[in-house]
């Protein structure tokens, strides 16, 4: 029986529990570039790809293909018993959703897609939601809502500044769009490993990691979570996919970044 995956599951911890992040040289983040542009290309891929009438096994399948041309891996893969490539969650499937033959797009869907690549040692993290064919106007509120607080939120990824401002602008953007920030889950940080300090909550929370200080070297990846209906979630029984408690679609928009002192470098972009 598989357990419940811990991907980006938020347990608050006081300050004095949480592990100080792993700050990154300039020659890590620039492998980390590496490996978030494959993650880009495996996403434009992807896009291209997406329309009614394909599975969710041919996209996972074209991204392993894609990942293989660039001699990188899956991170996903194998992860927890994760057992697919990529994770495709669609409509009220916030998260973890698993590729199958069974799943067919159709007209007027969302789906989200996770990509992780582990290339010389490194992580890149990507997710983002996309629309298959002509969607619902709610559907792309939501969409325009998410992907508008990744960018807000990527833009308080600054030195000197806390986790927290991070938090803020994520949740402020997202609530003053009448939409629910995901409080179960989280961004992480993002280095050899694929989930490392600290926790980056996409709502503002006191104490723990929200109260860490960006510094040069920080390589994170921010990741807003968001529901029409509410900010609550459960698990289908297969151990693995995230949905709206309430059945609301979701959508969930992922760059991994690192904080310099030019400013927040998005390193998954093609």
């Amino acid at each position: 029986m598989k357990r419940r995956p811990r991907r980006r599951l938020f347990r608050r911890r006081t300050q004095q529990e949480a592990p100080r992040p792993i700050l990154k040289t300039p020659q890590e983040i620039q492998i980390l570039r590496e490996a978030g542009r494959i993650v880009g290309r495996v996403h434009q891929v992807l896009k291209e790809a997406i329309r009614p009438g394909i599975s969710t096994w041919e996209l996972d399948q074209l991204a392993a293909e894609t990942l293989h041309r660039y001699n990188a891996e899956s991170a996903f893969l194998g992860y927890r018993g994760y057992p697919a490539h990529i994770c495709t969650s669609i409509n009220e499937e916030l998260v973890h959703g698993i590729p199958s033959k069974e799943r067919i797009l159709k007209e007027g869907d969302i789906i989200s897609i996770d990509v992780g690549s582990y290339y010389r040692g490194f992580v890149g993290d990507s997710a983002w939601t996309y629309p298959v064919g002509q969607i619902s106007e709610e559907a792309q509120a939501l969409l325009e809502a998410t992907e508008g607080s990744l960018y807000a939120g990527i833009e308080q990824a600054v030195a000197g500044k806390r986790i927290r401002d991070v938090s803020r602008a994520v949740q402020e953007y997202v609530e003053s769009r009448g939409f629910y920030v995901v409080r179960e889950y989280a961004g992480h940080g993002v280095g050899r490993s694929m989930h490392e300090p600290p926790q980056v909550l996409n709502y503002v929370a006191e104490g723990g990691d929200s109260d860490l200080v960006m510094e040069p070297g920080l390589v994170f990846a921010l990741e807003p979570m968001v529901q029409a209906g509410t900010w609550e979630t459960r698990v289908l029984a297969d151990g693995w996919t995230v949905v709206s408690k309430d059945g609301s679609l979701t959508a969930h928009f992922e760059h991994t970044i690192a904080v310099t002192g030019a400013g927040p470098k998005i390193l998954t972009l093609p």
